[in-house]
């Protein structure tokens, strides 16, 4: 008996039996590609952002590196600004007095010390005038001396019609004890009473006049402290015909000459104090906002090539001025600009007053 070959079965020429039947696909397999897929889309995503946002940290937080790299010009690090040299100016001059100049030993340029003569004037009338006051002064110490004795005299003088009213009282009351016994006419004891009050009215007079001479002494030293500061102005006035520096300092102008009379208040010299000088200069109004109070300068001049002069600003305006107008339109407001004042170290006096000068501020980092 033949036996016969299942339909599954292998038979010749037909091949493996999977290749012509499709293999079932696993349910998990299934569900899961899709999921899995959509997961990796959102991680990538994610990754691509965190990636932007750390790209965009490091430009901002390192501008000056990424920026060439970028095609873009790095913020500058300073501001450069130019003005004049300044500093402060005395113009020296009398006070008070007026007379001829008899000496002024210096000329423009040269440096004087604290206290230095400056220049002298003619003073023999001061002199004089103080030579009166202190005359003066000692007649009123004379005057005083005199009412002090006057003031003395009259206080003996009252002691003595102080006794003799007491003696005068005691002389009255014996004659008044003898009249009432009948041994005393009464003519006597009259005249005693008459000498009791002729007694006390001299010791009234005398009291007034002892008041007097205090009153009098107490007027001669009013008078003495009265000449003491007349004295005192005469000497303060003699002064005044000398002129001292009040600051170390250069003399820039000197405005009078030898045996010139000048009148007070009249100039003389200009005395420049170049320990503190500065730089006077003006921002613009788009660059105020860069520019701090207290920033450090580098103060350059064409005098001296290569050379810096550290300074820091010290004053900014807080009102705009034009440049050059003076009126306002919308289209001129960035003409406007702000006076800044840059304090500069000067210990050597190689920066002197009017000399052009340029300063670089730094800037804070953005």
């Amino acid at each position: 008996m033949e036996a016969r070959t299942p339909p599954s079965a292998e038979r010749p020429g037909d091949g493996p039996p999977l290749a012509r039947v499709k293999a079932p696909i696993p349910a998990a397999t299934a569900l899961g590609a899709p999921r899995h897929r959509s997961s990796a889309r959102r991680r990538l995503a994610l990754a691509a952002v965190v990636l932007v946002a750390a790209c965009g940290a490091a430009l901002w937080r390192w501008p000056v590196a990424w920026q060439p790299w970028l095609g873009l010009a790095p913020p500058p690090a300073s501001l450069t600004v130019s003005g004049n040299i300044e500093a402060h100016e005395s113009v020296l001059s009398f006070k008070t007095v007026q007379s001829r100049i008899v000496e002024l030993p210096f000329d423009e340029g040269q440096s004087v010390k604290a206290g230095t003569l400056i220049a002298r004037v003619d003073d023999a009338d001061y002199r004089q005038q103080a030579a009166i006051a202190k005359a003066a002064l000692e007649v009123q110490r004379r005057q005083l001396a005199a009412s002090e004795q006057d003031e003395v005299a009259a206080e003996k003088t009252v002691a003595g019609d102080q006794a003799d009213l007491a003696m005068k009282k005691l002389d009255n009351e014996r004659y008044e004890t003898l009249w009432e016994r009948g041994f005393a006419p009464t003519q006597q004891r009259d005249q005693a009473a008459t000498a009791v009050k002729q007694s006390a009215a001299a010791l009234e007079r005398d009291q007034a006049l002892e008041l007097a001479a205090q009153r009098n002494v107490e007027l001669a030293r009013a008078n003495i402290k009265s000449a003491e500061e007349q004295a005192a102005l005469a000497d303060i006035v003699l002064g005044y015909t000398t002129l001292v520096a009040p600051i170390d300092g250069v003399i820039l102008v000197r405005e009078a000459e030898l045996g010139e009379v000048v009148a007070p208040g009249t100039p003389v010299v200009t005395l420049a104090d170049l320990d503190h000088v500065w730089l006077r200069a003006y921002i613009n109004e788009s660059d105020i906002g860069r520019v701090r109070f207290g920033a450090e300068a580098a103060v350059t001049t064409d005098t001296y090539p290569g050379k810096k002069y550290r300074g820091r600003i010290s004053f900014i305006s807080s009102s705009a001025e034009f440049t050059p107008k003076t009126v306002e339109t919308h289209a001129e407001r960035v003409t406007l600009v702000y006076r800044i004042k840059i304090d500069i170290d000067n210990p050597t006096h190689e920066l002197v007053p009017g000399m052009p000068a340029d300063a670089a501020i730094a800037l804070p980092r953005p």
